[in-house]
């Protein structure tokens, strides 16, 4: 393991720095928070940024068809499969600063600590970000690494519209950062992300460090719930056909499948978006979009929590006399991570001295597209405030956030010294 320390103080002013990019005032919390979705001119400007450290770190930067910015930086086999960091620089539109941004910056700050002590690893090393991880502009979770390792072709993803009809493509370009290079990600030696945890688990139990399992399932809806307008003062209730009192019955529908007990205590289900069309106070709306979110650690048990929604879609349609159309707009399957690079995470952190446990990721993360290609693991790091996230109250510690980047430093050039290939 390595003997070196990264500079706590400048990856907390690399951090504080991007948060600057897309900051806005919070009317909720009161606080300054981070919305910087992925291809608007804030992410632009993000990436810009980011793109520039890299440079100024040494790093020779290529940018890929879909967006995906690479860093790499040589090794003394130059010819070997490097090794691989990074996460995202996109956030949702209520973000705080450490959301992907600690992956990446951290990763960063490996290559910057490497620098300074003028050690060469012997495989290359790349730092990476990738497009709308989160999902939260064109509808599909971790779009830049799903091109990147074949989940998601190209051209389907050029043709996602956000809901003004602006597509990927054309946002990608209006920024500046629709690449020329090869979209298909050559499998590397190995992956490793840093990540915070975006949850109370490691706070509550007060352990340091998170080793990574893997990913749990996920799986998206699109709906469209569509009934007929009416006036709200002059049409009996019993002759509606509202769209609003079919939605309200998918959330409580949702909640009533977590508490059956049918699938055990590890389902999530969520109702992120209701939107009432044309929304005025006093008409009975004509159509309501959606969206539902459910997660399970098996797939298995997703698949039939899945399958259950969608005939009870139909039912509750029937009965509240409305149309209700859904479409899957995301679904990746449960992923476990690789043993070896967890052993490596647990290693490490012992060296250090931390405390550690291992847990499933609740969140997806970019990691999980890349256990496709080669091992591939993560580091997580406790949040303050209940692990709270996508919020401007998100908040990891100097400490929390050097304590992960430094076993990530432990990680990485350990598998970069690995022989082989």
């Amino acid at each position: 393991m390595s003997k070196l320390d990264i500079d706590a103080a400048r990856l907390t002013a690399s951090l504080e720095a991007l948060g600057r990019i897309g900051a806005y005032d919070d009317d909720v919390t009161g606080l300054v928070g981070v919305r910087r979705v992925a291809f608007t001119k804030e992410d632009g400007e993000g990436r810009r940024h980011v793109v520039n450290e890299f440079k100024a770190a040494g790093l020779e930067v290529t940018v890929d068809r879909i967006g995906n910015v690479y860093g790499r930086r040589k090794g003394r086999d130059d010819g070997a499969k490097p090794v691989m960091a990074g996460s995202h620089i996109d956030s949702v539109a209520t973000a705080g600063r450490f959301d992907g941004c600690l992956g990446v910056l951290g990763a960063l700050e490996v290559v910057k600590t490497l620098n300074a002590a003028k050690v060469t690893t012997r495989r290359p090393l790349i730092v990476a970000f990738f497009s709308e991880e989160e999902g939260s502009r064109f509808g599909t979770d971790m779009l830049g690494s799903a091109v990147a390792v074949g989940r998601l072709p190209l051209e389907r993803a050029y043709g996602l519209t956000d809901r003004d009809g602006k597509t990927v493509r054309a946002e990608l370009e209006a920024i500046g950062f629709l690449g020329d290079a090869d979209v298909r990600l050559q499998p590397p030696h190995a992956y490793v992300e840093c990540h915070i945890e975006q949850g109370p688990t490691l706070r509550a139990a007060n352990v340091e460090l998170g080793v990574v399992t893997g990913v749990q399932a996920i799986c998206w809806h699109e709906l469209v719930i569509t009934g007929r307008s009416a006036h709200a003062g002059t049409t009996p209730m019993n002759l509606r056909a509202d769209p609003g009192v079919a939605a309200a019955r998918v959330q409580l529908l949702l909640r009533d499948l977590v508490r059956s007990g049918r699938f055990g205590t590890e389902l999530r289900a969520t109702m992120g978006v209701t939107q009432f069309h044309p929304g005025l106070v006093n008409v009975v709306p004509n159509r309501v979009t959606a969206t539902v979110d459910i997660r399970h650690p098996d797939d298995a048990v997703l698949q039939r929590a899945e399958a259950e929604l969608v005939k009870a879609y139909a039912q509750l349609a029937a009965e509240e006399n409305v149309t209700l159309v859904h479409r899957q707009s995301a679904r990746t399957p449960d992923i476990a991570f690789s043993t070896k690079v967890q052993d490596l995470v647990e290693r490490a952190a012992k060296a250090r001295g931390l405390s550690n446990t291992r847990l499933v990721s609740g969140a997806g993360h970019d990691c999980q597209e890349l256990a496709r290609l080669c091992p591939a693991g993560m580091v997580f790091v406790p949040g303050e405030y209940d692990g709270i996230s996508h919020n401007p109250r998100e908040f990891s510690t100097p400490k929390q956030c050097s304590d992960g980047v430094n076993v990530l430093l432990d990680v990485l050039t350990a598998l970069a010294e690995e022989e082989g290939p």
